[in-house]
């Protein structure tokens, strides 16, 4: 029989709140996250805007000297992971520390650091160089500064996976705790890309709304006038463990994580398979290894870009596993709020999720003015809605035609 595993702490940083009570408020409230860029100079970029973490202060959650040795990413996602684990009522005097793991995801990691100091070599050669430019620009330096804040000695390591990175990190770990390699998964993911290479890249390949004259209108998942996706920057971090675990320590329970299932689109490096036939298999392998009948599933947070091609595909491959029951099942896109975060939006939808199924509500897709005939689901439009949610599926899918999907249910003893 599988160990069952409990979420006992959550952990947010988002650019529609940092910290849960504020990330919960804005979700109910159908808050945009979206603004235009000021950090640098983006008049001539073909995308003005993005969705930006606002009012970041890393000295409250970082030690001083420790900020300027740590890429954006790393910053979000340690504070994140310091948010969840101060809320999951871990007493880690009372733990053994290696049988406490970190597992987080990102697609990009520390592409700010990468290009300055490309810039320094360029302007002053090599020497000048940051000796921390290597720490700092690699993916698995996340979960290792979490370690070495803690003292976490077991399993650690990153995923990258594009946008589905944090899935499949939670998912790694929901493996890792049944498995009994560990008692506790500090797991999720974080990303800090919008600087000038990263929204220059996404801007030549077409993938961002070109909005300009209307920012926080931009992102509108399964919208009909969808133009492409707002990038965003944040982390979500998770802290599971097993029930037997939890229970022993008097831990608060969010919600239990039930199932996980992965595929490979094996089709194209940015555009998904447009019957949707991989994130199906995702989907279904995640509901089976839940142990639940499709029936149970009643939210879903889809991945939900606002581009074109993922909206069409994600709404058809949700019929083909719901049949007839797909259109009674609330679907909802919380990146209509918080923008695309990659390989941290994953966790911030798994976050969102659960925060809502605590709350007993449906959280909004914002912007939906005009229905798409190619997307005639339940996207709980513009306004949150009053609901309990017993059982939700969460939806990644990534370039390079990674899907990873996610279900969680409302915890009963």
């Amino acid at each position: 029989m599988k160990k069952r595993i409990v979420i006992t702490g959550v952990g947010v940083v988002t650019p529609i709140g940092i910290g849960n009570a504020d990330f919960t408020n804005a979700l109910k409230e159908g808050r945009s996250g979206v603004s235009n860029i000021e950090s640098f100079d983006a008049s001539v970029y073909t995308t003005r805007f993005a969705a930006i973490v606002k009012d970041f202060e890393p000295e409250k959650f970082i030690e001083k000297k420790k900020i300027n040795k740590m890429a954006k990413f790393t910053q979000f996602g340690f504070t994140a992971a310091k948010i969840a684990v101060e809320d999951s009522g871990l007493d880690l005097s009372k733990e053994d520390l290696s049988r406490i793991g970190v597992i987080t995801g990102t697609g990009i990691g520390g592409l700010d650091v990468i290009e300055e100091e490309e810039q320094t070599l360029l302007a002053k050669g090599p020497r000048r160089v940051s000796p921390f430019l290597i720490p700092m620009i690699i993916t698995n330096m996340l979960p290792g500064e979490i370690a070495i804040k803690y003292g976490f000695t077991g399993p650690n390591y990153a995923i990258t996976s594009a946008c589905a990175s944090a899935n499949n990190a939670i998912g790694d770990a929901l493996r890792l705790l049944r498995s009994g390699d560990a008692d506790v998964i500090v797991t999720g993911g974080s990303e800090g890309a919008i600087v000038p290479l990263g929204i220059a890249g996404f801007c030549s390949i077409k993938a961002l709304s070109q909005r300009n004259d209307d920012p926080q209108k931009a992102s509108r998942p399964f919208d009909k006038n969808r133009d492409g996706f707002v990038i965003g920057e944040g982390a979500g971090i998770v802290v599971l463990e097993t029930l037997e675990h939890a229970l022993a320590r008097g831990a608060k329970i969010y919600a239990e994580l039930v199932g996980y299932g992965a595929s490979n689109d094996a089709y194209h490096i940015t555009a998904p398979e447009p019957e949707g036939k991989s994130a199906i298999l995702a989907m279904e392998k995640a509901i089976s290894d839940a142990g639940i009948s499709k029936d149970e599933i009643d939210y879903i947070n889809a991945h939900g870009t606002s581009t074109v091609l993922n909206d069409k595909a994600e709404t058809l491959a949700i019929k083909k596993v719901f049949g007839e029951k797909a259109y009674k099942i609330p679907v909802s896109s919380t990146k209509s709020m918080t923008g695309h975060l990659l390989g941290g939006a994953a966790s911030v939808e798994l976050a969102a999720t659960v925060l809502a199924m605590q709350e007993g509500f449906i959280p909004p897709t914002i912007n939906y003015e005009t229905p798409d005939p190619d997307c005639d689901l339940d996207y709980v439009p513009n306004k949150m809605r009053q609901q309990q949610i017993t059982c939700a599926l969460s939806n990644s899918l990534g370039f390079g035609g990674h899907n990873a999907m996610i279900v969680v249910k409302k915890y009963a003893s």
